[in-house]
């Protein structure tokens, strides 16, 4: 009988070593081989009906940002997919306008021409297309439609920190990457998230040597400058707090309150589970090239951490927990962002300043997976 199997009362992960150790003439020792396997085993005609519409959902990088998960990993996913029956399409929902992110995506490998199937934003091009859900603290928060109307998903996601949520994996991208931009006719959505942890962008004149570093850093079209003045457009400006964090003289300032920003995470991770039946969501953490900091930053830093491998599996707070402990508990990498920090719990937080606690905690008490699991190692 399969490892796979379910009916344990604790989630099962599985897991496959990046290590490359046996015949070094075989391809099957190759983690591109050993992932395959897996797919194979895990068995996708178990949550995938035939024809059914299957969003693959990870996060497409950026114009500098190349440590995305590579496209020979993606196209093996697709591929099991198909076999199972159904009908992939791999997304991601706006961040930068939607023709100029699909441009950045294809520059990273990401296109139909590379994994076989259609490559779309799953809000639109403009990031208007969202249904909106209730979604706890948040009051409503708008998923992105084409996942809102996908049956099953798969969240592929590159585990590593992020500037706001602490950790990125798969709580991080069913709560940002799978919210729309917006929503027709409610305004801004993502920044509901941010809305909860942020004021106001404040400008301090005295300080601002006009330098318009925060100008080219806001993705929004948030920031100008007109007449030696900077000039912050609140309707536009989402609260991500991006050019607060550029500025070199600290002459723009944002309040914020985490623990608010974080129990938004949680909530609206929630909210998008539940438009799926049950059993129709799994994930996938790549543990390759960890970084400090997201996929969106237009640079990528040297890894944290050597590669350990890839966790697969149905419960997303198991997922993420396990591989921040994975993750926390391997040897430094020198010459990186862990420079000056110890391994052991809290690492995450000790480099990025950002306690991922918050959001794990308010996942847990909102039943929206395990804080405990069995891993199951499959090379």
């Amino acid at each position: 009988m399969s490892d796979l199997t379910r009916g344990s009362s604790v989630p099962k992960l599985y897991f496959i070593n990046a290590r490359s150790m046996g015949n070094f003439a075989s391809y099957e020792i190759s983690l591109p081989a050993k992932l395959e396997r897996m797919l194979e085993e895990y068995d996708f005609t178990r949550f995938i009906e035939k024809g059914e519409y299957v969003a693959i959902k990870t996060h497409f990088g950026s114009r500098g940002g190349h440590r995305i998960i590579r496209p020979i990993f993606m196209k093996k996913i697709v591929e099991a997919v198909k076999r199972a029956g159904g009908l992939p399409f791999v997304t991601d929902t706006t961040r930068i306008p939607g023709i100029e992110y699909l441009e950045a995506a294809s520059q990273n490998g990401i296109n139909e021409a590379t994994l076989g199937c259609p490559v779309i934003m799953a809000d639109g091009l403009f990031g208007n297309n969202g249904v909106l859900v209730e979604a706890g603290d948040l009051g409503g928060i708008g998923i992105a439609s084409e996942i809102y109307d996908a049956k099953t998903m798969i969240v592929v996601s590159h585990a590593k920190g992020h500037i706001g949520a602490g950790f990125g994996g798969a709580l991080k991208n069913l709560a940002m990457g799978c919210v729309s931009g917006s929503v027709r006719g409610e305004g801004k959505n993502r920044a509901r998230i941010h809305a909860l942890e942020n004021e106001q962008v404040e400008w301090i004149s005295d300080e601002c040597i006009l330098c318009q570093e925060c100008v080219k850093a806001c993705d929004h079209g948030a920031i100008s400058m007109y007449e030696q003045t900077i000039v912050i457009d609140h309707s536009e400006c989402q609260k991500c707090g991006r050019c607060t964090r550029v500025c070199p003289q600290h002459a723009l300032l944002l309040e914020t309150s985490e623990k608010r920003f974080h129990h938004g995470m949680g909530d609206a991770a929630n909210a998008v589970l539940k438009t799926f039946g049950e059993g129709k969501v799994h994930y996938l953490n790549f543990i390759l090239e960890v970084m400090p900091h997201c996929d969106c930053h237009q640079h990528s830093d040297v890894p944290i951490i050597n590669d350990q491998g890839i966790l697969l599996g149905d419960d997303p707070l198991a997922i993420d927990i396990a591989t921040i402990d994975m993750i926390e508990n391997a040897e430094l990498c020198p010459d990186s962002a862990a420079d000056g920090h110890v391994s052991g719990k809290g690492l995450f937080h000790r480099i990025t300043k950002r306690n991922a606690d918050f959001y794990l905690e308010r996942c847990a008490k909102a039943g929206v997976g395990s804080t405990k699991w069995e891993i199951v190692k499959l090379d």
